[in-house]
């Protein structure tokens, strides 16, 4: 059953939301996918709080319009496009959609938005490398640990050797 004009607006209305609020995007075609891999690939998706779905192109111009982007990155698109958005991370779309290709082929990534600009897939790719933000902040905390940590270390080292003198001591009596 075809959509309403209410309805597409409210799916317009939504996309440009997502988009506006997004700390970044990830565009995707496809080709040949399995309903078991995309079921996969959505389950991964909504673990990270990322919305993902498909999108026609038509839409989508509409959106890039609405928002003041060029539109110049969608006349290259073939097959159907999917959307991945984060509110939250800028680099989780980028790696879930990066790790999902290289064990399912007949997607590619095309490009998508970071912090509400268009980026090419040579960017994406690259994106998709970095380390998360929790794991970036887990190299931070170390980081900063590390001397305090050797601190301690050096400050007890000096009891520690008392109390193996005074143990070396009480043995021999």
């Amino acid at each position: 059953m075809p959509k309403t004009r209410q309805q597409k607006q409210e799916v317009l209305d939504n996309l440009t939301a997502d988009l506006q609020n997004a700390k970044s995007a990830t565009l995707v075609t496809f080709s040949a996918i399995t309903v078991k891999s995309d079921q996969e690939l959505r389950r991964s998706l909504k673990a990270e709080n990322i919305s993902y779905g498909v999108v026609k192109k038509t839409l989508l111009r509409k959106v890039f319009e609405k928002l003041g982007y060029d539109q110049t990155p969608l006349d290259n698109l073939n097959g159907n496009i999917t959307l991945a958005v984060s509110n939250e991370d800028e680099v989780a779309p980028a790696k879930l959609v990066s790790q999902f290709i290289k064990t399912n082929k007949g997607m590619d990534i095309q490009g998508g938005f970071l912090e509400n600009k268009w980026v090419d897939a040579v960017k994406i790719n690259a994106l998709a490398l970095l380390p998360s933000k929790d794991e970036l902040i887990a190299k931070t905390v170390g980081t900063i640990k590390a001397p305090l940590n050797s601190l301690v270390n050096v400050l007890a080292a000096n009891t520690r050797n008392l109390v193996n003198v005074l143990n070396a001591i009480k043995d021999q009596k």
